[in-house]
């Protein structure tokens, strides 16, 4: 879950280290560093969030580097476990994304040779097992101690001696960025979407030699050749554009990134897939595991397909009885959890297809097809567009087994999506800010959309926040509610509304106040609620995506209220790499 980048060429390496981390801080910010090769290594590492130009970093000196933005796994997130990592005399630096599972032993057995360890981290091992075998080749040096490591890494590696990184991969990302006369290597495609948009997707078991214009990458000991690919996202998609929060930004993208996902539309090979499918298991983790809820209401109800849905967390250790069709949704297509699930439905020979935003990723190589969603880049650590696309990406499929039942209400979606943004909910933030606990509630595929704004409003505004389906409060939950403890009821047109209704009397007769999502139009909601928010009055897809909208600018308009940090909530980073 840390960001680590690298570069050698013929800049000053210091300010493209320093600015590929920033644009890597979703993946965590505990704390950051950088290591260049001037006469010998120099190091800089400071606990905390990576200042603008920040003078002991863009200090360093040296065409060849690496840094490391931290989400602390072994350790507490100060500076001398903060990353780059050295060998006892200061001549080999590392970084890592992963989790070294042996290295408890690795790190006893080499305090008995004589080491000396400074940090409580499980990355120092790989700088003193490198000295260990380094004599002047780097290459040589890593090659010898990967079969020692037993977890998951993408290392970088430098030494003082040599302009030169020796990059590896093992169950974490890893891309090259190919520039002229520069090499860049990444965790993910944004630190290089300023320098190049040619890259190249290391795989598990891949080695690669890094030197100014040029590299090799090897698996198994032989040299092999890996395609290069050109980014279709641009620098300028990384930025605010005058927003004050990227997660603001990327709310107010979303009518673009459902519609770009609609039109992108599904080829042949995954239609045929999905037209075949008896039944489906979709495999999810957090954000994604509530667009996984959504469209299996959504299909069973409408389509009469079965669905089941698994956390992809749970799926490893108490694997289901697996048939026909699993799709995985991935963000950012490297969630440890999917990709372990993915890799044992592909075992009992399930078809399997990938739902991600990110080309190259790792569930895109393992799954037989993938559906890439149109989000573009997603730099606020709650999701939002990249939530939006995979809902278009699900009722994509949901409509192609309905025989294009709902061609009129996806290709108009957008704009509905564009209405909700112009909504005043001061009335409600001002509720939520002002108190200690809020529960979501819904029915039907508004049950998966309360969860998502309970996990939206908890995760950046700090507010204690649940989400139950409707029907469940009275099951235990009731004790809990208060005058200070609100409830978010989404409640539109449908089978449900009556009860809906009747729940949120049931709510109002404990003293909670409601704020109600409901359709323009509604004549009783409004008088038995404290607060109404009206969404457009349109088709019931529609209303799960404007419904979701509203939602997000709930959690993200307290928080600005709280002064929390939107883009960077504590303890979290956006992609989890980590089991």
């Amino acid at each position: 879950m840390c960001g680590i980048v690298g570069y050698t060429g013929r800049r000053d390496a210091a300010p493209v280290l320093l600015g590929g981390l920033k644009r890597l801080e979703y993946r965590g910010y505990d704390s950051f560093g950088i290591a260049t090769v001037g006469s010998a290594i120099e190091v800089y590492k400071k606990a905390g969030r990576i200042p603008d130009g920040d003078p002991g970093a863009v200090g360093l000196v040296g065409c060849t580097g690496i840094g490391h933005t931290r989400w602390a796994t072994h350790g507490e997130p100060n500076e001398i476990n903060a990353h780059p990592h050295m060998d006892c005399e200061g001549k080999i630096a590392v970084v890592h994304n992963g989790v070294i599972e042996n290295y408890a032993e690795l790190k006893r057995h080499l305090q008995e040779r004589g080491h000396t360890f400074r940090s409580e981290t499980d990355t120092e091992v790989i700088a003193h097992l490198i000295e260990e075998k380094y004599d002047g080749d780097l290459l040589a040096a890593v090659n010898a101690v990967l079969p020692l490591l037993q977890g998951s890494y993408a290392i970088l590696v430098i030494a003082g001696d040599t302009q030169r990184i020796v990059a590896a991969r093992d169950a974490s990302p890893l891309v090259l960025g190919i520039g002229d006369d520069e090499v860049f290597a990444a965790s993910d495609m944004t630190p290089l979407l300023e320098y190049t948009e040619r890259v190249i997707f290391l795989e598990d078991g891949d080695v690669a030699d890094l030197m100014p214009g040029r590299y090799t990458i090897y698996h198994g000991g032989l040299e092999v050749e890996r395609p290069i690919e050109l980014i279709n996202w641009c620098f300028e998609d990384t930025r605010k554009g005058g927003f004050p929060h990227y997660m603001l930004k990327e709310i107010y993208e979303q009518p673009q990134s459902f519609y770009e996902t609609i039109r992108a539309g599904i080829d042949e090979h995954v239609r045929r897939m999905v037209m075949e499918a008896d039944e489906i298991t979709l495999v999810a983790c957090g954000t994604s595991y509530h667009t996984a809820l959504v469209f299996k209401y959504l299909a069973e109800s409408l389509c009469g397909i079965p669905v089941r849905v698994e956390m992809g967390s749970e799926f490893k250790y108490f694997t289901p009885p697996l048939r026909g069709l699993v799709i995985a949704v991935s963000q950012s297509g490297e969630t440890a959890d999917t990709i372990a699930a993915l890799k044992m439905a592909k075992a009992r020979n399930c078809p399997t297809l990938a739902i991600t935003n990110m080309q190259g990723s790792t569930v895109t190589r393992i799954a037989d097809e993938t559906l890439l969603m149109r989000a573009g880049p997603e730099i606020g650590v709650a999701a939002t567009k990249s939530y939006m696309a995979q809902l278009a990406a699900l009722m994509e499929i949901l409509n192609i087994r309905c025989d294009g039942e709902f061609d009129d209400a996806l290709s108009h979606a957008h704009l509905a999506i564009g209405d909700v943004l112009l909504l005043d909910i001061q009335d409600a933030v001002d509720l939520c800010s002002k108190v200690e606990h809020v529960f979501f509630v819904g029915r039907g595929p508004f049950y998966p959309v309360a969860m998502e704004g309970a996990l939206k409003m908890k995760e950046i505004s700090y507010v204690h926040a649940e989400g139950y389906a409707a029907g469940e409060l009275k099951h235990g939950p009731f004790a809990l509610l208060t005058p200070e403890t609100p409830v978010v009821a989404i409640c539109t047109p449908g089978p449900t509304y009556g009860v809906m209704a009747s729940n949120i009397k049931e709510i109002k007769a404990r003293r909670a106040p409601v704020i109600a999502v409901g359709v323009a139009g509604d004549i009783e909601l409004p008088e038995i609620v404290d607060i109404f928010i009206p969404i457009p009055n349109t088709h019931l897809l529609v209303q799960v995506l404007t419904a979701s909208v509203v939602l997000q600018l709930l959690a993200y308009h307290t928080a600005c209220a709280l002064n929390r940090d939107v883009d960077k909530p504590r303890n979290l980073a956006k992609s989890v790499t980590v089991e």
